[in-house]
């Protein structure tokens, strides 16, 4: 395994840290970019390997170009980029409005362009990359109760696809990791605020997964570590879902 330099959008908690837990198992040098400095610079000295902490608004391009250049200053040229940023609340979509419907898109589709077109056209220089994007299966099968955030991940799914096709002959991979009901704060939180009992919410997506359990950020982590790894030099272009078998295809 080469050890890289890779940068974990969203990495402070919840999957994002699963995410870089596995990364720095890896020998990776990890930057965790997160809207909360404090908590992403705490989750850097718990796991330590090197790792650090930036701030990033994913929705603000100017905020991410300064943290990709303060990544690239502090630990050199990012080779891998997880963009696992994102947030939903879970309600009808006939009760959202556009503000909600922007809110979604812009840091859960949008968010996801921005920390790409900062990164991407270095690694086309150098010659060297993996893009792995964070979707969801909601993207891939619609989810109940989130209509437009399963619209912005399936947008994911298929933009990756695209510039994949796109970076193809440039050394660099283009992926996506969907997770399936993964056991979170964030998670708990929007079931908690969706109106429903919770835990029945969280009780009905258990079953409903084969497995019989919720996944964790340990299980997504190493699906991410796989597609940065040398070993996956000719896997391109593809979605893998983490779901316990919620989603086969």
């Amino acid at each position: 395994m080469t050890a890289r330099v890779a940068i974990v959008t969203g990495g402070a908690q919840g999957i994002g840290r699963g995410i870089v837990e596995s990364l720095a198992a890896e020998g990776h040098k990890v930057a965790i970019a997160d809207l909360n400095l404090e908590v992403a610079t705490k989750t850097a000295e718990e796991i330590g390997s090197g790792a650090i902490a930036v701030r990033m608004d994913v929705t603000d391009t100017e905020s991410v170009k300064t943290a990709v250049a303060e990544v690239e200053e502090k630990l050199g040229p990012i080779e891998v980029v997880v963009n696992n940023a994102g947030w939903d609340d879970f309600m009808p979509f006939v009760k959202t409005n556009e503000d909600f419907w922007d809110k979604i898109v812009d840091i859960n589709y949008k968010g996801h362009l921005r920390v790409i077109q900062a990164t991407v056209p270095g690694m086309i220089e150098r010659g060297f990359g993996r893009v792995i994007n964070i979707g969801s299966d909601a993207g891939r099968v619609g989810s109940s109760l989130e209509a437009v955030y399963s619209g912005a991940k399936g947008g994911i799914i298929a933009f990756t696809k695209t510039l994949a096709r796109e970076v193809a002959t440039k050394g660099v991979t283009c992926n996506t990791v969907c997770p399936g009901p993964t056991d979170t704060p964030a998670l708990r939180a929007f079931t908690e605020g969706s109106g429903q009992d919770a835990d029945k919410v969280i009780a009905g997506m258990t079953r409903a997964v084969p497995m019989k359990r919720l996944g964790t950020p340990a299980d997504v982590g190493p699906a991410v570590a796989f597609f940065a790894s040398d070993g996956a030099g000719f896997v391109t272009g593809q979605t893998l879902s983490v779901s316990g078998g919620l989603t086969m295809a």
